[in-house]
């Protein structure tokens, strides 16, 4: 299975929160699995952390470095084929970081791992 990996989803994945479904857990940890993870997600926690909004258990560089390193995790970078799909995406969801992830989703054919509510809205393959 293909997976594009849900910013709160890698989040709770490196700390271990419960709030990470099970399902989500195992594919993740899959190594048979393509585990992508958005340059998006990385910018917004970027942007989050500096702004005061989020705090992280570990280091910036350590989540965004070694913990993907250590899992077999790949950063998706950005591409024209995403931006173009954005333009095209239907309005359920107003947060841009998720919108560029759902674009990329589809345009790479991928299942997203996600607990988002505003996901399913978009018909695309979701795992949680």
């Amino acid at each position: 299975m293909r997976l594009l990996i849900d910013t709160h989803a890698l989040l709770w994945f490196c700390e271990g929160s419960p709030e990470l479904s099970d399902k989500a857990r195992a594919a993740m940890e899959d190594e048979s699995n393509e585990r992508y993870v958005s340059h998006a997600s990385a910018w917004e926690v970027a942007i989050k952390v500096s702004l005061g909004k989020l705090k992280l258990h570990d280091d910036y560089r350590v989540i965004f470095s070694g913990v993907m390193k250590a899992n077999g995790f790949m950063l998706l970078p950005p591409a024209v084929d995403h931006y173009d799909a954005l333009i095209r995406l239907p309005r359920h969801h107003g947060d841009l970081f998720d919108r560029l992830i759902l674009a990329q989703g589809q345009v790479e054919g991928l299942v997203i791992v996600t607990c988002d509510a505003e996901f399913p809205a978009y018909g695309l393959p979701l795992l949680w």
